[in-house]
């Protein structure tokens, strides 16, 4: 039987209040972040519409449950954050073309992408999440909870569950392919268009959003994966932002080293993302979630004191 759970979560993004810089403090991590608004939408439905396809071809029970469970939880962090997204293009109205163009790359990749292939992509990118988060949710004193809490509260849900079905996309692609040297074998193609995604986003939050409400932070997000577009986000780093303002200030460094393990490591033959170090936040949050399901959009100022 699945563990996973789906929570149907309700975050307020109905006014016409919510910042782009959401995280004054640390606006490249408020940018990261942001960019992740913009990916999951297209990236989630890439992921149910490969799910589904290949659910018939499983022939295991218990992985078809997990699949199922999977599949939902996904749709509902689609939702959420375009939810998230729609606050944002009311205010600025241009970054619809930058979703729609997010969108339209993923499409393409569900048009004209075997299902191994694209099973392969959602394999390669989950197993990356559990370590890139885990730095996050053991410092939330430092990334979120300064920020404004309904942005804070979508990313905290999301990236738990995210740690929640670690496995799953491992689990779904061994179900119907089960060839390491096939899966590493996408890990280039996953990487050309990650850098394609990437730069559409960071150029559109530079072009439609004004310097004035923190559209000048669109350069922290480099424009791709290129060397040249690393160095100018770290040049842009530089002129924007203080060192204290950098997203892993007071990280300790033995902790980026191991997320930086942890990146390479999830790639590996035999690797099984379910003896994961996770973060002990997860736990905290799970269990308030049962305890007070509303806290999960108010993580801060709801059932707090749990």
């Amino acid at each position: 039987m699945s563990d996973l759970q789906v929570r149907r979560v309700r975050f307020d993004f109905a006014g016409d209040d919510v910042p782009f810089d959401w995280q004054p403090a640390r606006p490249a991590f408020a940018m990261q972040c942001n960019l992740i608004s913009f990916f999951a939408p297209g990236f989630e439905k890439f992921i149910v519409d490969a799910t589904r396809q290949a659910i018939p071809l499983m022939r295991d029970p218990e992985v078809v449950e997990e699949a199922n469970a999977y599949l939902r939880q996904e749709a509902q962090h689609s939702a959420a954050h375009t939810s998230h997204v729609r606050a944002l293009t009311r205010r600025w109205p241009g970054l619809k073309q930058t979703l729609d163009e997010v969108t339209a790359s993923f499409d393409h990749l569900t048009a004209t992408k075997p299902l191994a292939w694209r099973l392969g992509y959602t394999a390669v990118t989950e197993a990356t999440f559990t370590p890139y988060f885990k730095v996050f949710l053991d410092h939330d004193d430092k990334l979120f909870a300064p920020g404004d809490e309904r942005v804070a509260s979508l990313f905290l849900w999301h990236f738990v569950e995210e740690i929640e079905h670690r496995s799953s996309a491992l689990r779904v692609y061994d179900a119907v392919h089960d060839s390491y040297m096939y899966r590493l074998k996408t890990i280039a193609g996953v990487v050309k268009h990650l850098h394609e995604v990437v730069g559409i986003i960071s150029r559109g939050f530079s072009e439609h959003v004004p310097d004035s409400d923190g559209g000048r932070y669109g350069a922290l997000i480099p424009n791709g994966l290129s060397f040249k577009a690393l160095r100018d986000a770290q040049s842009a780093a530089r002129q924007l932002t203080t060192p204290g303002q950098a997203t892993y200030a007071g990280v300790p460094k033995r902790e980026i080293l191991a997320m930086i393990a942890g990146l390479v490591r999830s790639q590996a033959p035999g690797h099984d993302p379910t003896f994961e170090d996770i973060p002990a936040f997860a736990g905290r949050w799970f269990a308030r979630f049962d305890a007070e399901p509303k806290s999960a959009a108010r993580w801060y100022s709801i059932g707090a004191s749990t």
